[in-house]
C-alpha cells in the first residue's frame, strides 16, 4: 500500500510540475475569446464579380496589428491595418475557401486568430 502511494504521490507532482501554468491556460482562453469577436467579411465588386473585397470586424479590446490573407486559389497578402482591408481579383469563377490570420496585440504580447469562409466567386 505505502508503494502504492509513494507511485501516485510522485505521478501528482510529476504532472503538476510539467503542466500548464495559469497564464497559459489564459493565454489560450484569450486567444479563443478573440477569435469568437473576430469576423471575415467580403463583398463582390459592383462592376466585376470576380474582385472580391476582404475586411476584418474585430470587436474586442486588442488591437489588430496585421491580417494575412490567404484567398483559396494560392495566392496570399499581408494587410498592416486595424480592418485588414484588400481587394483581391480572382482568374477564374468558383469557390474558394479564404482565411485570415489575424494578429492582435495584448499587452506585452500577441496572439493570432485565423477566421475562414467559403466564398463562391462568379
Amino acid at each position: 500500500m505505502k508503494k502504492i502511494a509513494t507511485v501516485l504521490m510522485i505521478t501528482i507532482v510529476f504532472f503538476m510540475s510539467n503542466s500548464c501554468s495559469k497564464s497559459d491556460d489564459e493565454a489560450i482562453v484569450d486567444c479563443f475569446g478573440d477569435s469568437i469577436l473576430t469576423e471575415l467579411k467580403h463583398t463582390a465588386d459592383g462592376t466585376n464579380s470576380k474582385i472580391i473585397n476582404y475586411s476584418i470586424q474585430y470587436s474586442g479590446e486588442n488591437t489588430v496589428t496585421s491580417v494575412k490573407w490567404t484567398f483559396g486559389d494560392g495566392k496570399t497578402e499581408t494587410i498592416n491595418t486595424s480592418t485588414g482591408a484588400v481587394s483581391h481579383t480572382y482568374s477564374a469563377a468558383g469557390t474558394f475557401e479564404v482565411k485570415a490570420d489575424v494578429t492582435l496585440k495584448k499587452g506585452g504580447g500577441s496572439c493570432t486568430v485565423s477566421p475562414k469562409k467559403s466564398v463562391t466567386v462568379n
